[in-house]
């Protein structure tokens, strides 16, 4: 049998009062189900995992149901490990995959620091999945440990993440951490904001029009010349 990880997708972006036989109308004609792990947070957007038994299963899935309006809800599907199966893949001509586990950025950004080494994107967007509908995950390297930064697709999602998610304990099947989540400075919200600001502090120049300039420059001759006869005239 294939690996578990081909054969299950994760489901983003569901309305919180859905439920599970909802989830199963959806997905059964895909083919069979062997379990589904349905995520209800205290805020929107919910989210589940679906295994299946056969990966093909699974990959056409995602094909039929990613970007599907349930509900007014845009409810988005990829392989629950990063990626988003070959077929998919193939209709959008690009997607997640590679090092990155989610296929577009936001401006909802947060940075995750004490990361262990042996971190994955993978570990770390299932582990900030914990607080909301994760878009994007990426780690890097730094010295002898790892930073994240990690993007959600709203800003109550990201809110959360911060309060709820920073100074827990992360784990793979490597390690454990314990982790800092901030927001990241360099989004929209972040540094951005703060040089409008400064901009906007700055008091623009006035330009004078040339009608002002014109009449500046009449009255200046006029004074200069009656200064000038005053002087040429006799004592």
């Amino acid at each position: 049998m294939a690996g578990r990880s081909s054969r299950m997708i994760y489901v983003g972006n569901l309305p919180l009062d859905i439920k599970e036989w909802e989830i199963e109308d959806l997905f059964y004609k895909y083919g069979r189900i062997l379990d589904i792990e349905l995520r209800l947070p205290p805020r929107s957007p919910g989210y589940c995992f679906i295994e299946f038994e056969d990966p093909l299963d699974a990959e056409d899935a995602i094909r039929g149901r990613d970007g599907y309006d349930f509900d007014g809800c845009r409810i988005r599907v990829e392989l629950a490990h990063g990626g988003r199966g070959k077929s998919s893949l193939s209709r959008q001509g690009g997607g997640g995959g590679g090092r990155f586990g989610a296929s577009h950025r936001s401006e909802f950004r947060v940075v995750v620091r004490g990361l262990p080494p042996s971190a994955s994107w993978q570990d770390l967007k299932d582990h900030m999945r914990k607080a909301g509908d994760v878009c994007f995950a990426e780690v890097s390297r730094d010295g002898d440990g790892a930073t994240g930064i990690v993007d959600y697709t709203n800003y109550d999602d990201m809110k959360y993440a911060i309060r709820k998610l920073d100074d827990t304990e992360f784990r793979n099947p490597f390690t454990r951490a314990y982790i800092r989540v901030k927001r990241y400075e360099g989004s929209p919200h972040g540094g951005h904001s703060r040089s409008r600001s400064r901009s906007h502090s700055r008091s623009p120049r006035r330009k004078r029009s040339k009608s002002v300039e014109r009449g500046l420059s009449k009255s200046s001759l006029k004074s200069r010349s009656a200064s000038r006869s005053r002087s040429l005239s006799p004592a």
